[in-house]
């Protein structure tokens, strides 16, 4: 399990999530989130009926996919809404996030240590459960624009000079994209853009130059830089713990022979 599965999710999350994060941009966010629903069902159904260590292999390769697609999810919303609701949009998302994996473990809990359901019941109401929410992504909008391939759809919704300064004080590495937009359509194209758009170039090459870009000055705000190393460090951090927790726990205090409070655990955290 340590050695040979475990590895196995974080070098595909690894490996999947920079091209995953430009596709999701190319085809508006949606089609993302209904793959990331796909790779959902087809874990819970690898747990629940696979076996051996090919299959465990495989169903660790598709967590990676959840993994890497949940861009998709917090990537979405902002493509729908103003840059007004930016922070009150990640605030609902973050904590909808929050409260429903706190509500899942404390259900668990209670399941296993009150009602002695199965592991294998508990995987089938998770399968259930992310199922109906892969049927409720259908009827999602599909959004008009994205940050770099679908930019031009959008340049009729941004957000006039007034309100570059409030845009800056927004929380979140998508101010630095909404601000600079602003600012462009206030300006009107430069020499240098119109003379680009005269001439028929790789659209994704354009793409992908926007992105160096955009990732320049947005980086070139220290604070900013900190906020980001400082997420991706206590993220990386949460991981290997959680990762190295669980195999811990089963050492000291079998499945099989003790009691179990993992989800009494993971909902007071």
């Amino acid at each position: 399990v340590t050695n040979q599965i475990y590895p196995v999710w974080t070098y595909s999350y690894l490996a999947l999530l920079f091209p995953v994060f430009l596709v999701t941009d190319y085809v508006r966010y949606k089609p993302i989130i209904l793959l990331q629903g796909i790779s959902y069902i087809v874990t819970w159904l690898l747990l629940l009926f696979a076996h051996g260590v090919v299959a465990m292999q495989l169903m660790e390769f598709f967590y990676g996919m959840v993994t890497a697609t949940e861009v998709a999810y917090y990537a979405y919303i902002y493509s729908v809404v103003s840059t007004d609701h930016y922070q009150r949009v990640t605030s609902y998302c973050r904590s909808i996030t929050l409260v429903a994996a706190t509500v899942a473990a404390v259900l668990g809990q209670l399941l296993v240590s009150l009602a002695d359901v199965s592991y294998f019941h508990l995987n089938a109401i998770t399968l259930a459960s992310v199922s109906l929410t892969f049927l409720c992504a259908f009827f999602l909008p599909m959004p008009q624009k994205s940050m770099f391939f679908h930019r031009k759809d959008a340049s009729g919704t941004l957000p006039g000079p007034d309100k570059v300064g409030a845009t800056h004080g927004s929380d979140g590495p998508s101010s630095c994209q909404e601000a600079k937009n602003s600012v462009s359509a206030a300006r009107g194209p430069t020499p240098e853009q119109q003379a680009g758009d005269a001439q028929p170039q790789n659209h994704v090459l354009r793409v992908l130059l926007q992105l160096g870009r955009d990732l320049r000055d947005c980086y070139s705000s220290r604070k900013l830089l900190y906020w980001s190393l400082w997420w991706a460090l206590a993220t990386a951090g949460f991981n290997q713990v959680l990762n190295y927790i669980q195999v811990l726990w089963d050492f000291r205090a079998p499945s099989h022979s003790s009691a179990v409070y993992n989800g009494a655990v993971e909902a007071i955290a």
